[in-house]
């Protein structure tokens, strides 16, 4: 049978600001990516969160970013290797610690926004990236980007992978998303999002924008938690691939 993990970005409040829609999407998904304070979230947050993702079934996994919360991470820094290896240490070791006291563990790391796209083409950070979940805890599996340097350097370093692709994003010939910053970057009719995903999952092609068909693989389904509509969309793209006869599950 065919299988697919769907997960979510969530515990992306803050302080006094709420974000998301975490309880209602924890219904749908199967694995919960959980902001670590960096790009988003806060110490109450992230146990809240856990929390949630305990009692919802959902396997737990930490979302490092950069350390860029007005620009909810998704602003490019110039960070060495170095420096990547430590922030994702860092903020892993804070989601675990929240998740051992609820009496639970992580799944996966998940890398976020910039940080994730510059670890998709840049081997030296994606090898950082890999090396420090190695040395934390080997048995984490490392999500990136299907075809990426993340995933090349997750395999090199003896670690699980699990190749991620887009609900609502569009595809460039080369297999990377299209720069959020570009026309067309995003997906906004629901319809045609979820058919995308169907056809990644099945038939492992996703067509880019040119229109060019390209091999994909996906094990895993991200699903943005920060729409208006978000949950919604979840609830239809679980119930047509359950249709489709394909497995919805963690990848544990």
């Amino acid at each position: 049978m065919v299988r697919v993990d769907l997960n979510c970005d969530m515990g992306e409040s803050y302080g006094a600001y709420k974000l998301g829609h975490d309880t209602e999407l924890l219904r749908c998904i199967t694995s919960a990516n959980i902001a670590c304070g960096f790009h988003a979230g806060d110490p109450a947050v992230m146990r809240a969160t856990v929390r949630q993702a305990i009692e919802s079934g959902a396997a737990i996994g930490a979302h490092p970013g950069l350390p860029d919360l007005a620009g909810f991470g998704r602003r490019r820094m110039e960070i060495t290797p170095a420096e990547a290896y430590d922030m994702v240490t860092y903020q892993i070791g804070a989601l675990m610690a929240f998740a051992i006291q609820e009496g639970s563990g992580l799944q996966h790391v998940k890398p976020h926004g910039a940080l994730y796209n510059m670890a998709a083409t840049s081997r030296p950070l994606a090898d950082a990236i890999a090396s420090a979940i190695k040395h934390i805890d080997p048995t984490l599996i490392l999500y990136g980007l299907a075809g990426s340097e993340l995933i090349a350097a997750g395999e090199r370093a003896g670690l699980r992978t699990a190749s991620e692709v887009f609900a609502d994003r569009t595809y460039q010939d080369d297999g990377t998303l299209t720069p959020r910053h570009l026309p067309d970057a995003m997906i906004t009719d629901p319809e045609a999002a979820v058919t995308q995903v169907v056809r990644m999952v099945k038939d492992r092609v996703v067509v880019s924008l040119s229109g060019k068909v390209i091999p994909i693989t996906a094990d895993t389904v991200c699903i943005h938690g920060d729409g208006a509509h978000a949950s919604l969309f979840a609830s239809t793209l679980r119930s047509r691939l359950e249709a489709e006869g394909i497995s919805v599950q963690a990848l544990l």
